[in-house]
């Protein structure tokens, strides 16, 4: 299969979850605030990525910030492989070191994403680490990382699960 072709069924798989542009939802929250203060970092986020934009389900330590585009967006490249991804110093890093997110008023320096991958293989987003300043990132950090993208992977399932429950039950109606 192209990466075109698994984009494309990624992008229809996220679409068809019905999770982008969802309320509020305090478990989601409670993990983005749990990751912060485990992690102690200046931000954390679940990002959803579409073909325009990554989205935050939820977001800790971002005021008032919904979206980025998603040509800015480190998630966007978080979502590309299967472990995470660690930038130590993005200033430091040639995928990252012109991105106005570092070079801008936000000066992110550290980041750390999590892709959360469904079932079928999607990766619908990230549940990402965002600091000021430059750290390192150890092997117990990424377990600890990965454990809780597993929780939001969890908790995904079950959001795409009682979608396909309402729907079914609604087919039986008929």
């Amino acid at each position: 299969m192209s990466e075109l072709s698994k984009e494309a069924d990624r992008l229809i798989a996220l679409r068809q979850s019905d999770l982008l542009d969802t309320a509020p939802d305090p478990r989601f929250d409670n993990i983005t605030a749990l990751a912060s203060d485990i992690f102690n970092v200046d931000v954390a986020l679940i990002s959803l990525v579409d073909e325009n934009r990554q989205w935050f389900k939820s977001n800790c330590g971002l005021d008032d910030v919904t979206e980025t585009s998603r040509e800015e967006a480190f998630c966007a490249y978080a979502i590309q492989q299967t472990g995470i991804l660690v930038v130590e110093d993005a200033s430091q890093d040639e995928r990252f070191a012109t991105n106005s997110l570092v070079t801008g008023e936000t000066e992110l320096r550290f980041y750390a994403g999590a892709p959360l991958i469904t079932k079928d293989g999607h990766a619908f987003g990230t549940l990402c680490l965002i600091d000021s300043e430059p750290r390192t990132f150890s092997s117990k950090d990424r377990q600890r990382l990965a454990s809780l993208a597993e929780v939001v992977n969890g908790l995904i399932e079950n959001h795409i699960l009682a979608r396909e429950l309402v729907q079914l039950k609604a087919r039986l109606k008929e």
